[in-house]
This record gives C-alpha cells, structure tokens and sequence, in this order.
C-alpha cells in the first residue's frame, strides 16, 4: 500500500508542477483544465495516506506535506471562480432597458442537427446579441428564423469547425471579419449601438485548441488571445470579449489575457459556469467567456440548458453603468507579463494593429 500511495503521490506531484512550465506543447498546456478533478483526487489521496501509512513515520507525513502543498496548489487557481472570493464585477439590480445587453454564446457543434432548440432558448430569453460558433451553411439556414427579430447580422458559415455568426436586435454600426493568426479561423469585430445610442466595440473569438494531430502547441491560440488583449487594453469605447476560448478560466494564458487586456471576469466570486463537456458532468470546464470593460456591471450571468451540442450556452446581461467604473477593477500586468505577451505574438508575427477596432 505505501509503494502505491508514494507512487500516486510522485504523480499528482508532477502533474502539479508541469504547468508551471512556459512550454506551450499541448499536453503541459492540457494540464491547467482538471485542477478542480485533479484536487479532488490529492483530498482523496490525503485521507488514504493519513488512513493507511504509520502516522508515526516521517516517510507519511513528508507524504501529507507534499500532497497538502499540492492540493492547496491546485485551489488557488480555482478558488476565485467560487462563492468564498469577491466579486471582480459589482451587481446591478437596474432594470434600464436603454443602456443594457443580454449576450448569447452558443457553440453549436457543426453536426449537431437540433436547431429548433437553440431556436426556441433565443425566443425564450430574448437576448440583444447571438454569437454561435461551430455554425456552418446548414446552420445559418436554420438561424434564418431569428433574423425577424434580430435582423442586423454578421455571417462567416465554415465547414472547418470555426464558423462563426453574430445576430444582433441592437445595430450594428460597423464590422469585419478578420483571421488573425490562422488562415482559416475567423474571429468577428463590431461596433453596437445601445438603445441609449452608447457605442460598445464587440470582439467575438474563437481560436484554434491545441491538440496532438493539428496544432500540437498551443501558440496560435496564446497568440490570438494576446494580441486581441494588447488592442483593446487601448480602447476608446466600452469593450465585449466573448467566445469560445479553448481555453480554461483559470489557465495561466487566459490571466495573462486578462491582465494585458485589463477587462473584468463576472465569474469571478460567482462561480466556473463550466460549459464543456455537455455529456460528462465529471469532466466540465469554463471553455466559454465572456469579459468585459469597467464601464458594465452585472445583472445575471447564467448556463442555459443542453441543446445537443458539447457546449452549454452562456447567457450574460450586462448594464452600462460608467459611473461605476472607478470602483471596479481586475488584475494588474507586471513587466514580466508584458514581456511575455511580446514574446507570445512576436512568435507568430501578429500585432495589435492587425485587431480591427471598428
């Protein structure tokens, strides 16, 4: 029993550790998904070793510290996303239709055939902006139905798994469809109206995971979070980010997009909101985002139901509130995170100017 316990423990020990890693190789970068399983797994590897070992021996406790260390390890990267944490976005309970936004993020699954319920959630909740993901030719057929109330529209059907469409009730000033780093995956830049006639600049992304058979590192989609970062930390109107990051809450790239980029994580201090997988309820994580500039604060942000695909939808409403901006603020950048974020979009030969800022 010891030989096996001080086995599993060399292993969460290196599963732990390995992150710490700069190395964007797609395994090391995996690990940052199942810190909420992984500490599960080192709480119950705590209560076997206190059960099972000779509580008189330094081997267990040398064993306990190690395992502690690493338990406590894994939680600091996730706490944040729970209840015991401050909120990051302060709550609204103002119900001023003029300066508000609901935003749905959908990843439907290309093949995934069950519009009618994606269709039937959009009536339902009625938000301001759709963005789905994943959406092909057969799926902007289908979304034709929602155009009657939602008529302003940004369409990019792919048949590659990186479609992309945006349908708005609120207008839409101005957009373009830009491919930053990759030459086959969109990402969707737009200027919106508020009923209020405030400007809000929307980025709508969806980089390329890292994965063992076509990008084994996962340089390009660090690259495309970075720069997208580096552009808005400049902006001039209230910012949106929102889309399927392939890209974990709590992974060290997607701070580093916060810190760079300066915007706000309404989960934090409310929850994970974990929308993938849809079919696995042991293996969920915050794959969809959304993150936001000061000038929002919070009326809900909640997971819809399944409808067939592997994500759950995000559904997010947020009030202009630019008084309140002041009072509200994320994490900070320090020069090595700036170095870093160089480092990263130099690699890949983007920059911030290539983000359209419409």
């Amino acid at each position: 029993m010891s030989v096996i316990l001080i086995f599993c423990t060399a292993l969460v020990v290196l599963l732990t550790l390995l992150p710490l890693s700069r190395h964007p190789h797609w395994i090391i970068r995996g690990l940052d998904f199942p810190r909420l399983q992984l500490g599960i797994l080192i709480a119950a590897l705590l209560i076997a070793d206190y059960l099972f070992l000779d509580k008189q021996s330094i081997q267990t406790w040398l064993l306990l510290s190690i395992s502690t260390f690493c338990l406590i390890w894994q939680l600091w990267w996730i706490i944040p996303y729970t209840s015991i944490w401050p909120t990051e976005v302060k709550q609204t309970q103002i119900s001023n239709a003029d300066n508000q936004i609901i935003i749905m993020t959908a990843n439907v699954l290309t093949p995934n055939r069950n519009a009618d319920s994606l269709i039937q959630m959009v009536e339902q909740h009625c938000p301001d902006v759709l963005v789905t993901l994943e959406s092909d030719q057969w799926w902007e057929d289908k979304l034709n139905a929602v155009e009657s109330d939602m008529p302003y529209a940004v369409k990019c059907p792919l048949d590659n798994l990186y479609g992309m469409h945006v349908y708005s009730r609120l207008p839409i000033l101005e957009h373009e469809v830009a491919y930053l780093v990759e030459d086959d995956v969109p990402s969707i830049y737009a200027k919106l109206s508020l009923r209020s006639g405030e400007s809000v600049r929307m980025h709508f992304i969806h980089p390329a995971p890292p994965s063992p058979t076509e990008n084994p590192e996962s340089a390009e989609r660090d690259a495309e979070l970075v720069v997208v970062a580096r552009s808005v930390a400049e902006r001039d109107l209230p910012v949106i980010v929102t889309g399927d990051l392939n890209d974990v809450a709590w992974s060290a790239t997607t701070r580093l997009f916060r810190k760079i980029s300066g915007l706000l994580d309404p989960r934090i201090g409310r929850g994970m909101f974990n929308t993938f997988h849809a079919n696995y309820f042991f293996m969920r994580w915050p794959l969809d985002h959304l993150f936001h500039s000061e000038h929002f604060t919070l009326n809900f942000i909640k997971r819809l139901p399944a409808f067939g695909s592997d994500h759950f939808p995000l559904l997010t409403k947020l009030t202009y509130t630019p008084k309140h901006a002041v009072e509200q603020s994320g994490i900070d950048a320090d020069i090595d995170d700036l170095n870093r974020s160089k480092e990263i979009v130099n690699k890949e030969s983007v920059s911030k100017e290539s983000v359209p800022k419409p």
